[in-house]
């Protein structure tokens, strides 16, 4: 009867073991993906500039509001953008105060004076900043770094981060 006894323990021990490494198999990817989801960092960039304004280039707050940069947010969680910067090849500086863009979101930061939106930011300028011609603009995160470039005109090929 021992023999029979350690027969089916020895069964039910392999059916166990084998019950197991099928839900470890399942349940790894699993966690994989949960752990991937949650380290994939937010990716902002650059979506689109217009550099030369519509129209005569005489000035005008509007004019000034026809030179834009857009930056978009293309992850699923929003992105704290205090403290980053947007430049331009000359160095003048945008610097992003208070601004929080939503997931999928897309921000339009326009050179002339405006009233800010959650779709549009305001520099506040009254001179023109992006070269209509061979620019770059560079936008860079809280603590300096590069997140992302867009160039145009000669001698710039087109460069992203």
């Amino acid at each position: 009867m021992t023999l029979s006894a350690s027969s089916a323990s020895r069964r039910i021990a392999a059916t166990v073991l084998t019950a197991g490494a099928l839900v470890s198999a399942v349940a790894l990817p699993a966690s994989a993906q949960d752990h991937d989801r949650h380290r994939t960092q937010a990716r902002v960039v650059i979506s689109d500039v217009q550099a030369d304004s519509p129209g005569w280039d005489n000035g005008s707050n509007r004019s000034l509001n026809g030179e834009w940069v857009e930056i978009t947010n293309q992850s699923r969680r929003a992105v704290n953008l205090n403290g980053w910067t947007l430049r331009d090849g000359d160095g003048n500086r945008y610097r992003f105060d208070d601004v929080r863009l939503a997931g999928r979101a897309t921000v339009r930061i326009h050179t002339g004076v405006g009233r800010d939106t959650r779709s549009d930011l305001y520099q506040d300028r009254h001179d023109y900043v992006w070269d209509n011609y061979s620019d770059t603009a560079t936008l860079r995160d809280g603590r300096g770094r590069t997140v992302d470039t867009e160039s145009w005109g000669h001698g710039r090929g087109h460069h992203r981060r």
